[in-house]
């Protein structure tokens, strides 16, 4: 059989191969996969001041009233941060807010840059703060008595900018995302400096916090504030 015969063969063989209708093609089709999604990756800055990871429509809503200065704080981050994020929040179960609180000046300063910085880097350079937490405030003892007495004549936003370089805090800021000139711009900025008041005075007044870490978990003050205490809230939503 020539080539040309062959082909017309197989043309008329397939004429006479019926087909499936669309809807059955469809339904022996493989089903899709479910769509997995990463909440670790969605951030917002919320009205009240914070920055969320997470869910934002999660069940089990955390507030942390944090401070970067807190030993109690660092340890809280060292031992939760791995389960918390890689199993609650990634699931969508969790969303955790930070608000942070500030114990003194060179906290103030950790603080203020933190958040000049997008939220995934404020939360990346706020744990790097809190592991080496000892470090760069064990800095201020460093000072020469020159140094400060130029600090007491500062106001409180020229003595963030003056303490930003002095404790080594520019350096880990260039790390995540902030350069010498958004380093500038945002602590010039004195919106900056009224954020973290108008949360501290929130915490104590509709919280009534007083220390930290602190966990408001969906509206409640939480009692334990170490990871073995605080998980099974996490499970229960109370």
């Amino acid at each position: 059989m020539n080539a040309r015969l062959l082909f017309g063969a197989l043309a008329a063989f397939a004429l006479l191969v019926p087909t499936a209708p669309a809807d059955a093609q469809r339904r022996r089709a493989a089903p899709a996969a479910p769509v997995v999604r990463d909440w670790t990756q969605v951030t917002a800055r919320t009205n009240d001041g914070g920055i969320r990871f997470g869910n934002p429509n999660a069940p089990v809503k955390v507030i942390e009233f944090i401070s970067l200065a807190c030993p109690h704080c660092a340890a809280f981050s060292a031992e939760s941060d791995e389960a918390l994020f890689g199993t609650y929040v990634r699931s969508g179960r969790v969303s955790i807010e930070y608000r942070n609180i500030v114990l003194h000046g060179p906290d103030l300063a950790a603080t203020v840059l933190t958040r000049c910085a997008a939220p995934l880097a404020y939360l990346e350079m706020s744990r790097e703060l809190l592991r080496t937490q000892q470090q760069w405030l064990a800095r201020i003892n460093d000072l020469t008595a020159p140094q400060r007495r130029e600090l007491n004549g500062l106001s409180p936003l020229q003595t963030v900018q003056r303490m930003v370089p002095l404790l080594g805090l520019d350096q880990v800021g260039a790390r995540y995302g902030l350069d010498e000139e958004a380093q500038r711009a945002c602590l010039a900025n004195q919106d900056n400096l009224s954020w973290v008041a108008a949360i501290q005075n929130a915490a104590r007044t509709q919280y009534r916090v007083s220390g930290t870490p602190t966990f408001v978990i969906n509206g409640q003050v939480a009692q334990p504030n170490d990871w073995a205490g605080l998980e099974p809230l996490l499970q229960t939503g109370r």
